[in-house]
């Protein structure tokens, strides 16, 4: 699906089409959230628990980079 980025007020953003919102099974004023993969960007539902376990995540590859790259050898 090819979405093209927009002007809304002072900042850019993205319209979503209804039939992708369906498929997300979200609505006006839901929040979604973004996933980067290796194969990009993946939007889902915002679920407050995922979030704080990704940060946890990223702080701990943060703060223990050498240590994980010792174990990918």
């Amino acid at each position: 699906m090819k979405l093209k980025i927009t002007t809304i007020g002072n900042s850019a953003g993205v319209i979503l089409p209804r039939d992708l919102l369906a498929r997300l099974r979200v609505g006006k004023g839901d929040e979604l959230h973004a996933l980067e993969t290796p194969d990009g960007i993946r939007l889902t539902v915002y679920d407050p628990a995922l979030a704080a376990q990704m940060e946890v995540a990223e702080q701990v590859m943060r703060d223990r980079r050498s240590l994980l790259r010792e174990l990918a050898k």
